[in-house]
């Protein structure tokens, strides 16, 4: 894991104290290959941030923490892989269509990777519940948007809630792009918010198909709150880390899976 930047490896460590409970530096410094001073510099870093406690050795989590990345946090992490997965998704996308699309920092890539004969007036329509995905399609030139209201969620910059989920009833589109904070054979699509599992869940229920975006990085992690079981996906993109054996897995059960 050396080639991690020093925002992916703190990212991980702090999900390692979320479900272990207690690291040891010796064994992050093996783990992911750099020194015991850059090491402990992560711990400080996230104990500063209220991600986790330093004792002696190592780390443990704070008293009922679940804290997660920041949506401006999840920016930073993999960005050339969401890039890579965001153009694929794109190629997907056709005229006419209607598109739904989560709030995840990997569908906002595929917004900015959306070809540039797909951005004329009418030539797709596209619903979301993401303020950084308006924000992004707000600077084409008449672009047919329609942004889905509700409370809205900081860490997420979304909507979500009874508001949101009306509008969705109301609505069918073509294809839905998810993003999730993790996928497993047993779990399926997980993510760690109920709220936001309620609209992922409609979301994939009113789309005629359902594409998962996703770095490999959360292949075989659980979230908190089950989305759906991957067989309610047509296709997942992900990138070329992914473990060949949970590829394999996901294929068997039927599942396109696409590597970029």
């Amino acid at each position: 894991m050396s080639n991690l930047s020093a925002a992916e490896r703190r990212s991980l460590i702090a999900q390692m104290v979320l479900e272990k409970g207690r690291v040891v530096a010796v064994d992050l410094r093996k783990q992911f290959e750099v020194n015991e001073t850059s090491i402990w510099r992560d711990l400080k870093m996230l104990e500063e941030g209220g991600r986790l406690k330093r004792i002696h050795g190592g780390a443990v989590s704070m008293p009922g923490s679940s804290r997660i990345e920041s949506f401006a946090e999840k920016m930073q992490l993999r960005i050339k892989d969401k890039e890579r997965i965001g153009k694929a998704a794109a190629e997907m996308i056709n005229p006419r269509d209607v598109c739904l699309f989560d709030s995840g920092t990997t569908t906002l890539q595929i917004i900015k990777q959306i070809p540039t004969e797909l951005k004329q007036v009418n030539s797709i329509t596209m619903v979301t519940n993401s303020i950084p995905i308006t924000q992004e399609v707000l600077s084409w030139s008449l672009p047919n948007l329609i942004v889905l209201g509700g409370i809205y969620l900081p860490d997420y910059q979304a909507s979500v809630g009874p508001p949101t989920l009306k509008q969705l009833r109301d609505l069918t589109a073509d294809v839905v792009f998810l993003g999730t904070d993790g996928v497993s054979l047993e779990e399926g699509v997980t993510t760690a918010n109920i709220l936001m599992a309620e609209v992922d869940i409609l979301m994939v229920e009113r789309s005629r198909r359902a594409i998962l975006v996703t770095d490999s990085s959360k292949l075989g992690r659980i979230g908190f709150v089950p989305v759906k079981a991957l067989s309610a996906f047509q296709m997942i993109i992900t990138d070329r880390e992914a473990p060949n054996d949970i590829i394999a897995a996901i294929r068997d059960q039927g599942v396109e899976v696409r590597l970029v």
